[in-house]
């Protein structure tokens, strides 16, 4: 019986060994998930869980005056709320990938439902922007083994990332949300940071657009470019285990 139970345990870890990739050093690159960007002397600043109707208008003007352009992680569900907006940040020179049909963990999904999500949410992009997602980043950083094969049965590359703000969260301020990050940012760093508070704490997005001219001064300061992600080419590819 305890046998049973400790494979039982075992088998249980391994399905969920993708969901660990964000917060297990070395996870990821052993299965091949980038994490960090390729673009000589640069730091890819993403952002997750849009487009929002007040939160990604901030966050475009924060970038616009700040002169940078950053790689979205677009919702399906959201673009076909917001449009209009979703254009405008294709239009504004800023990269797009893909983050779901739907906000949902992917771990939950069981393949079918997982497909079905991708080939919707793929195609809402497309109809409205024009272009196919080549990246791809899942709802709160979580993979699942049928998830991970069917991004890259599509040609889609994973991304995660190197660093995050963790402004998704009530206790988020704009100093919190820049030091964990920007301080001591490097080159080919790629960071997290959400411009919409659909899925998250109520008026989260506030503090990442304080934090960003922090954020910029400090990749500035570092003598490095924040630059976009537009393919596999900008990632460094991991070799795996």
């Amino acid at each position: 019986m305890r046998n049973a139970a400790l494979a039982a345990g075992a088998a249980g870890a391994a399905w969920a060994l993708p969901a660990l990739a964000p917060v297990v050093p070395g996870l990821a690159d052993a299965l091949r998930i980038p994490t960090r960007c390729a673009r000589a002397g640069a730091v890819a600043l993403t952002f997750d869980d849009g487009p929002h109707p007040r939160g990604t208008p901030a966050v475009l003007d924060a970038l616009a005056a700040g002169g940078v352009r950053a790689t979205f992680f677009l919702v399906a569900e959201q673009v076909a709320r917001g449009p209009a907006l979703a254009s405008e940040i294709v239009a504004a020179g800023h990269s797009v990938g893909f983050h779901g049909g739907r906000h949902r963990n992917l771990l939950r999904m069981p393949p079918r439902a997982v497909a079905r999500d991708f080939d919707a949410g793929a195609d809402e992009l497309a109809s409205v922007l024009g272009v196919a997602p080549a990246l791809h980043r899942p709802p709160l950083g979580i993979y699942s083994w049928p998830a991970l094969a069917a991004v890259r049965a599509r040609g889609w590359t994973p991304v995660l990332w190197s660093r995050w703000g963790r402004d998704w969260t009530r206790r988020a301020t704009a100093e919190s949300v820049a030091r964990r990050s920007a301080q001591g940012v490097r080159a080919g760093d790629v960071l997290l940071l959400h411009d919409a508070d659909t899925y998250s704490a109520p008026g989260c997005w506030k503090a990442t657009v304080a934090a960003l001219p922090r954020v910029l001064e400090a990749i500035a300061a570092a003598g490095l470019r924040a630059a976009p992600l537009t393919g596999a080419a900008d990632l460094v590819h991991p070799a795996g285990r």
